[in-house]
């Protein structure tokens, strides 16, 4: 349970199986088998998800797709395992791996960004770098260059499809507009 100020924020998630009542047929409430407190300030409130909310992590930045570049990647328990009405597993079977997906998810994404992040960043920052400097002062100059040179073979090349290539094509589409075919089933 987290105090802010005079409220009291609580997240409860009951794992209980309710297929199962059997145990509490005397009125007694099912065991809350997880609680997780959110990290909400007053101050510094930040209107994310509920995952979010309950993460041991604060983001920094609220966005990080603003472009939507990975939407391809938003995947759920869901969308990756299913169950028909024809065959189910237990609820508690269901539950818990429904949780495990979850945190194996996330941590195992936590541990593979540890390791990766900062160097491909730093790999990817030089070859933008390195990419940015080549396009800049040759690949940028050297096609000027090459444009200002061959200007006379752009005219001649204009002088070439007007007088030569457009009335030969404009001929044949002529000659061939007369055609028709009509296919007919026997």
């Amino acid at each position: 349970m987290m105090r802010t100020g005079d409220a009291v924020a609580e997240v409860e998630i009951d794992l209980g199986d309710d297929s199962e009542s059997e145990g509490f047929d005397n009125g007694e409430e099912p065991q809350t088998l997880w609680r997780a407190q959110p990290s909400v300030d007053d101050d510094d409130y930040i209107h994310t998800s509920a995952l979010v909310e309950i993460s041991d992590t604060k983001p920094l930045i609220t966005s990080r797709d603003p472009r939507g570049i990975n939407d391809c990647l938003k995947v759920q328990f869901e969308d990756v395992i299913a169950e028909p009405v024809s065959v189910r597993s237990g609820d508690r079977v269901w539950i818990w791996s429904h949780a495990l997906f979850e945190v194996t998810r996330v941590w195992i994404y936590r541990i593979v960004t540890l390791l990766f992040a900062v160097p491909v960043s730093v790999i990817t920052g030089l070859l933008f770098a390195v990419f940015s400097c080549f396009h800049i002062w040759f690949v940028g100059p050297c096609t000027h260059c090459i444009l200002m040179a061959t200007r006379w073979l752009q005219s001649l090349w204009t002088i070439v499809l007007g007088v030569i290539v457009q009335p030969f094509f404009i001929s044949a589409g002529r000659c061939c507009g007369g055609f028709s075919i009509h296919l007919a089933k026997e």
